[in-house]
């Protein structure tokens, strides 16, 4: 069958872009050989939700708010097999799809993907870690009678962090390989290494606390007595996973990964190393023939256990034994917090607490600056992968829809292009006075993206319920989660716009 015939406008309607061209679906493989992607979608959570903002909220609540964890990592599972679901049946992302309903989600999503995530927070962090190894941290008292955990040098360690990851990218022949590899050997090691850690601390009472928080449904912290702020708990449900615009980088992961109809689409090269590959501007679909129907069934099956296993079940056994890491190390066992451990609630000294207490047990020294050294590798590694994300969409958004007849701004050159370009605005935020606090620069990027999966929620639950045909569409228990998604992320931006956004503009 010709790769010219078009699909017809009442299988998929065509909307503002090219219509899709025929091909059959490829022959799928086992779930094992499609490992990758969702590994990498893991990584990019380590960095936020796992390592940062759970345990944070573990240490100023206990595990009160730890039944909205568990509910947004499952929540994301199945958003992101929405996301997948499109790119499996046609090679596109799941934004060019978007696109096809109406043209200005182009725009709009161009940027709600660069500003959300142009907050170099992950960079910053690893800067700060980078510090605290080399020089230590002091301890400041403020007027308020709070106390900060100094560090040297932080928006340099950061600057310097951010040109780092530029380099490896652009170094790379093809960026997904590179991506995938670094991904995928930081989730080993920091699975091996939480653990190992997690047998020689947590206690059975703590797993007991974390259970009942678990079930605890409804419950919320109290927010002056924390110090917690809605946009933080918003920003936390956005990161219990990848989060945001970073989940629907998944279908620019499943392409290069050569997925369904992925197969059929080219990978984004380094114009410096790699051998520029074809990508068709627009996708492909298949005649639903009883075998492509067959082969179509049978990529689900095994893309929804490859994201189950690699995704849902790391991001889940991390954020259980990190958190429970945080209460173990700052809590006694009656659940109340150990004299003196309230020093630590300034931004990320909560990190610098962990790693002071663990360097009192056995073993402590080794155990403390392997800590360390573990979180200044899931940061700088995060913001390897949300730049990666970043550009790899807005490339995706710029060549597809704006210039798909242009043959020099190939898809390579674009990605460099927004890459560098994301990593000199990262520099220039850093460079602004009191900007180099990395838990204020995520929480405000997480906060952002819990808005953006709202929006996307509420985009999938049409397209992949209405535009779809029956056999390819969402089932009904699909459906009644995504409605679940857009109610849940709905409420919490509207609490966090209603309760710390008007007020820090207009006053209480």
């Amino acid at each position: 069958m010709s790769a010219e015939e078009r699909v017809p406008d009442e299988v998929i309607p065509p909307g503002s872009l090219p219509p899709l061209r025929v091909r059959d679906m490829p022959e799928p493989v086992s779930w094992k050989r499609m490992v990758g992607p969702s590994l990498m979608l893991a990584g990019l959570a380590l960095g936020s939700g796992e390592f940062l903002l759970w345990p944070y909220i573990t240490y100023r609540t206990g595990f009160v708010f730890f039944w909205a964890c568990l509910l947004g990592v499952v929540t994301q599972f199945f958003l992101n097999m929405e996301i997948e679901r499109w790119t499996l049946l046609t090679g596109e992302s799941a934004i060019t799809g978007f696109c096809r309903r109406w043209k200005h989600w182009a725009w709009i999503f161009l940027i709600l993907n660069v500003v959300p995530s142009a907050w170099p927070g992950w960079a910053t962090g690893a800067g700060q870690i980078l510090s605290w190894l080399l020089f230590g941290a002091t301890e400041q008292l403020q007027p308020d009678g709070s106390v900060i955990h100094g560090a040297r040098y932080v928006s340099a360690f950061g600057i310097a962090g951010l040109l780092l990851v530029g380099v490896l990218l652009t170094a790379g022949p093809v960026v997904y390989t590179t991506v995938e590899r670094v991904q995928s050997v930081l989730v080993g090691a920091v699975l091996v290494l939480v653990v190992g850690i997690s047998v020689l601390v947590v206690r059975p009472d703590v797993l007991g606390e974390l259970a009942a928080g678990a079930v605890n449904l409804g419950g919320m912290p109290d927010l002056e007595a924390s110090g917690l702020g809605v946009m933080a708990l918003l920003g936390a449900l956005a990161f219990a996973g990848a989060g945001g615009t970073t989940n629907l980088g998944q279908s620019n992961y499943i392409k290069d990964k050569g997925y369904g109809m992925g197969r059929y689409i080219g990978r984004i090269t380094s114009p410096l190393t790699g051998q520029e590959e074809a990508i068709p501007d627009t996708g492909f679909h298949f005649p639903h023939t009883d075998e492509n129907l067959d082969r179509w069934r049978h990529w689900w099956r095994a893309a929804n256990v490859e994201h189950l296993l690699s995704f849902l079940a790391t991001c889940l056994l991390c954020l259980v034994l990190m958190s429970a890491i945080s209460y173990s190390l700052f809590y006694d066992s009656s659940g109340t917090l150990l004299p003196g451990m309230d020093r630590f609630s300034q931004g990320m000294d909560f990190v610098w607490g962990e790693a002071s207490m663990l360097a009192q047990r056995p073993m402590g020294g080794a155990l403390r600056i392997a800590f360390l050294c573990m979180g200044f590798a899931i940061l700088l590694t995060t913001e390897l992968g949300v730049l990666d994300v970043v550009a790899r969409i807005s490339t995706d958004i710029v060549k597809v829809n704006y210039l798909r007849h242009n043959t020099w701004w190939t898809a390579s050159r674009l990605y460099f292009v927004f890459l560098w370009a994301e990593i000199l605005l990262g520099v220039a935020i850093l460079l602004v006075p009191d900007l180099d606090k990395p838990m204020l620069l995520i929480i405000i990027s997480a906060a952002m993206q819990g808005g953006v999966m709202l929006i996307y929620s509420g985009i999938l639950l049409f397209m992949n319920r209405r535009v779809l045909k029956r056999s390819l569409a969402m089932s009904p228990l699909r459906t009644a989660v995504l409605v679940w998604s857009c109610a849940f992320f709905g409420y919490f931006s509207f609490q966090a716009l209603r309760l710390d956004v008007l007020p820090f503009f207009f006053g209480d």
